[in-house]
């Protein structure tokens, strides 16, 4: 097997809330836009794919905010998340359109948006502005950053996918 220098490891894409501030810093001194989005992610399905993906068409960059579990849990209830933080920050930063993940407690994603003040912030299709966070979009647009809108995908959401698994019958 040979070594592939231009290979980045996943886990090197995960990282604090410091040093995704720093990179964006040094991405915005390049001249770089930055894009962000952020979500649970818990079982990643076509319509987190899309998200992602439309998000990077926002920017040069894309940082993702991770909710945590404990966040996951406060948002979605007993049972969530399926997997585990670091699992789902690892699958998060395996896809090509991620540069950064960033795991954060809180259930709101605003104080991550404040300290990365992205260019554009995108929400998942199954959104639209009037129900987006009203606080963070509200911050985005104080300072002339933009919300967008990533692609609506049928049938694909977490709770979707968890019950159809739950009707499955037993093998």
């Amino acid at each position: 097997m040979t070594e592939n220098s231009g290979f980045e490891p996943t886990t090197s894409k995960i990282v604090s809330r410091t040093e995704a501030v720093a990179q964006v810093e040094r991405w915005r001194a390049e001249g770089k836009r930055i894009a962000y989005t952020n979500g649970c992610f818990d079982i990643i399905h076509a319509g987190h794919v899309r998200t992602l993906e439309a998000a990077r068409r926002h920017g040069d960059a894309l940082v993702v905010g991770l909710n945590s579990d404990g966040s996951a849990r406060r948002l979605k209830g007993a049972g969530r998340p399926v997997f585990g933080q670091r699992d789902r920050a690892e699958m998060v930063a395996a896809l090509a359109s991620v540069d950064l993940v960033v795991i954060f407690r809180e259930v709101s994603s605003l104080p991550l948006i404040q300290e990365v003040r992205p260019d554009v912030w995108v929400k998942g299709g199954d959104y639209v502005l009037e129900t987006v966070n009203q606080e963070e979009r509200a911050f985005v647009e104080s300072y002339g950053g933009a919300v967008a809108l990533g692609e609506r995908v049928e049938g694909a959401s977490t709770t979707d996918v968890i019950a159809r698994v739950k009707a499955l019958p037993e093998a």
